[in-house]
């Protein structure tokens, strides 16, 4: 686009193999950025390349279904020279836990790792490193960490005057900070969020699955019946992306990406993060490239987006901004100078788009970014808003991993263990208690019977020997013999009268 003229032999692409070079998406809310996810994933689909979408409001399942032909869909493709067909993409539609429609999606306790659970515990660091103290015990010990309970067992137990002791050689752990932590997993769960940890832990490899016709699958996830808990949903995105970095190899360079990955709402991700989280993120955005995996951030303004994050990101779509109030300007002429140089007065340009429109730079072929350009971008050929409820209940329980992951499970884990361990710990006490007890009343039925035995059942050499007279005797008796003894040994002859 240029002076508001729209020009569609100027066409503006991203080449495919810069895809996993990740990219930005922002823009004040209206203006056009959830169309933008869809129109990518439907392109990124029908290239073979699977797709992750984070659908925040629930307006995205669309993608599954053929769009609707109208007026402005039938203007749009004429503007921008678009042979539009109505056309729906394979998805696989999912939801954290099962809260809401879709196939649950868990993590195990372990899997997501003390960084992660201290961003939804809302823990500060002192807390966190205690926490990373608690899983390194728990990991030496063997007390798998499968769901909240597993944690606050171990929580429990490292308090306990049995468990202090277990952690002392390590700095150990405070009481005050258990008690912190302990009542962050009672609050969390109290909210419903205990669902979201457990197993069957989902396979994050299942979002790199094409469809059998060769058009890459689009991965929905399903988060409106979470939307009141945004560093949780964001928090499990980061962990989708960190498992998927752990767990695929290194590819380097590829003609198309394995999985783009959408991260809507990205603003939520960083509001409030540690140091330790945030150099996590910004280390898995770095190195999934090699891996063969592209992230999209999208947010309104780049602001949202770490310094160091988007120096990583390589591709562009920067949707109309506002600048009502002095912050907005403020914010407008940041985001200007985030931008290569340009011909077009970019703060009039990024005020003046409408819905649908984008100033777009990205990597050309050989890495090097692309002239900025205003662009009206093409129509997405999918329903532009959510399937019907029945249709998308039909399509979850459809699936074949429906039946993998629907039901969760509770086998044997930190909590059964300690809790047993507990249990043998107490009956053991309590038969040392026993034992002790009947040692005691033995003793003292001993005393009782000797001080209560009646004097005739004594014998009758008892009863003389223990007599006064007897006593006597001995002591008369000694005295002679002891005279005579002196004498003899000392040479001395008896008087004689």
């Amino acid at each position: 686009m240029w002076g508001g003229q729209c020009y569609a032999d100027a066409q503006i692409r991203i080449p495919l193999p810069m895809l996993n070079r990740h990219g930005l998406v922002a823009g004040a809310t209206g203006t056009g950025k959830t169309k933008t996810l869809q129109l990518i994933a439907e392109q990124l689909a029908a290239q073979g390349v699977p797709v992750f979408l984070a659908d925040i409001k629930g307006d995205v399942s669309g993608i599954s279904a053929p769009g609707e032909a109208g007026e402005k869909v039938t203007e749009r493709a004429r503007d921008v020279g678009q042979e539009w067909e109505a056309t729906g993409f394979p998805c696989e539609f999912y939801a954290l836990g099962g809260i809401g429609t879709g196939i649950p999606v868990r993590a195990t306790v372990t899997s997501f790792g003390p960084v992660l659970l201290s961003k939804v515990l809302q823990l500060n660091q002192t807390q966190e490193q205690s926490l990373g103290l608690i899983f390194h015990y728990a990991d030496q010990k063997g007390l798998e960490l499968v769901d909240l309970k597993d944690l606050r067992a171990v929580v429990t137990f490292l308090t306990s005057d049995e468990g202090k002791p277990e952690l002392k050689g390590i700095g150990g752990l405070s009481t005050v900070t258990a008690g912190v932590i302990l009542r962050a997993l009672t609050a969390f769960e109290a909210q419903g969020m205990a669902d979201f940890f457990g197993e069957p832990e989902f396979d994050t490899s299942e979002f790199l699955r094409a469809a059998p016709d060769g058009r890459g699958l689009v991965s929905v996830l399903e988060l409106p019946a979470v939307q009141d808990k945004p560093q949780l949903f964001s928090t499990f995105l980061m962990w989708l992306l960190a498992d998927l970095y752990n767990d695929l190899p290194e590819v380097g360079d590829v003609e198309k990406p394995k999985l783009v990955f959408f991260f809507d709402e990205a603003h939520l991700l960083f509001n409030g993060a540690s140091k330790a989280f945030l150099e996590a993120i910004t280390q898995t955005v770095r190195l999934i490239r090699s891996k063969g995996v592209g992230i999209f951030f999208v947010t309104q303004t780049p602001k949202d987006v770490p310094a160091d994050v988007l120096a990583q990101l390589g591709n562009r779509v920067q949707h109309a901004l506002r600048a009502f109030t002095p912050e907005d300007q403020k914010a407008l002429k940041a985001t200007v100078r985030t931008f290569p140089n340009s011909a077009y007065d970019l703060e009039e340009v990024l005020t003046g788009i409408g819905t649908g429109e984008a100033v777009v730079t990205v990597l050309s072929e050989k890495g090097a970014p692309t002239p900025v350009a205003a662009t009206r971008l093409r129509a997405p050929e999918s329903l532009m808003g959510p399937v019907d409820a029945g249709a998308l209940d039909r399509a979850v329980k459809g699936s074949l991993l429906y039946g993998r992951y629907a039901d969760a499970v509770d086998r044997e884990s930190a909590y059964e263990k300690l809790t047993a361990q507990e249990a043998q710990t107490q009956a053991r006490k309590q038969a040392e208690a026993e034992a002790a007890e009947a040692e005691k009343a033995a003793k003292a039925e001993a005393r009782a019977g000797s001080r209560g035995r009646p004097q005739g059942d004594a014998s009758v050499v008892e009863q003389v020997v223990g007599s006064g007279m007897f006593k006597s005797l001995l002591r008369s008796m000694g005295t002679q013999i002891g005279r005579e003894i002196s004498r003899s040994v000392f040479g001395t002859a008896r008087r004689r009268r």
